[in-house]
């Protein structure tokens, strides 16, 4: 799709994981067995068609440089256009800039250099396998300066929460739009998710810098409903926002479920990941593994049910792990066992231990932990 360009913005995703996010920023976080968060966002850009994407950094991108690398995993290592990392502006002072206006306006080349006329921005913290197309042709049926991706929940209230809601009139003009996520009216929440005119980006942009404004969606969407022409278009397949460790524990949860499991990656679009080349997994004798997604490199003795085990997790004999996410090359001792936790890479379980949480309240285990 030669018409435009990808960004994913990470400027303003706060770190709300807690532990997961200690070492790494949330966009490079383990999810589903074998990604990371930052993978939804890429495939669904790169099969769009849309051969060139940059990544606003803000901090605690050591992994995910390491992660993305050239880009080769989603085809991005290319002569004309690619994968772009950008690092985050800093003032004289050696201090980031609040919001994600100052990181438009430091990397304004990106967008000059390009011949596309219209940008995508998007953030990581949304599972699904996006396709940009459709909107795109409705963006440019509406002559629309901004076209918001928005999911209708309809009784869906509670799991909409974390959303920014939205409000449009008969021909999907925006009439209302949330300042802050929390969906306080309303069925339509937005997925933070915007196809917009590189012209009017680029004014928009400027103006803000010279008014001293922050944040891109508040200051240079929001406040210009009246004045531009911002539709919403609906997005109708799957897609789930991850922002606290409980909805990554209920998302996760969510992909033992065959329908969502094959509404994410049998139905849609294929979703790329950086390749690590693993064995297979061994059950050993004495293995008993139920409803669950273990990944190449496992080597399991004891029981898995309803569960997500990534790369190279070992569960002894006799270990128990039940309705538990543990992240690569964890260890779980003989005889221990483990109900509603997630344990972060290279975390230890010892022999005999009980770990247990609650659906609604995970047991956290932190990264190279021994517990």
């Amino acid at each position: 799709m030669e018409e435009v360009m990808g960004l994913v913005n990470l400027a303003n995703e706060v770190d709300e994981l807690q532990a997961l996010t200690e070492a790494r920023c949330s966009a490079s976080v383990p999810f589903g067995g074998r990604y990371r968060f930052i993978d939804f966002a890429l495939s669904g850009l790169v099969n769009s068609g849309i051969k060139s994407v940059a990544v606003f950094t803000r901090h605690k991108y050591r992994s995910l440089i390491d992660h993305l690398g050239n880009g080769a995993a989603w085809d991005l290592d290319r002569k004309n256009g690619g994968l772009f990392i950008l690092p985050p502006p800093i003032n004289p002072n050696g201090v980031l800039p609040e919001g994600d206006m100052a990181f438009f306006a430091e990397h304004m080349d990106y967008f000059l250099r390009g011949p596309e006329p219209h940008v995508f921005v998007c953030g990581s913290r949304i599972i699904g396998s996006i396709d940009v197309r459709p909107a795109l042709l409705f963006h440019k049926n509406t002559a629309a300066d901004v076209t918001v991706l928005y999911k209708e929940w309809g009784n869906e209230a509670k799991r909409a929460a974390k959303y920014r809601a939205l409000a449009a009139d008969k021909d999907g003009r925006i009439v209302h739009m949330d300042s802050e996520p929390g969906f306080i009216g309303g069925t339509k929440a937005s997925l933070e998710m915007y196809l917009i005119r590189k012209e009017w980006l680029l004014k928009t942009i400027g103006h803000g810098m010279q008014e001293n404004r922050s944040d891109f969606v508040r200051d240079g969407i929001i406040a210009n409903l009246e004045q531009a022409r911002v539709y919403g278009f609906p997005y109708i397949g799957y897609a789930a926002m991850v922002r606290t460790v409980e909805d990554y524990y209920a998302e996760s949860m969510n992909l033992l479920a065959p329908d969502v499991w094959e509404a994410l990656f049998v139905e849609g679009e294929r979703i790329y990941t950086k390749v690590k080349d693993e064995p297979p997994a061994l059950y050993r004798e004495g293995a008993d593994v139920t409803n669950s997604l273990v990944a190449n490199g496992c080597v399991i003795e004891g029981t898995v049910e309803n569960s997500i085990l990534f790369s190279g997790v070992k569960v002894g004999k006799g270990a128990h792990i039940k309705n538990s996410i543990l992240l690569q090359h964890c260890e779980v001792g003989e005889d221990a066992y483990v109900e509603c936790v997630i344990a972060d890479k290279v975390a230890r379980i010892g022999a005999g231990r009980t770990l247990a949480g609650r659906e609604d309240f995970p047991l956290l285990v932190a990264k190279r932990a021994t517990v």
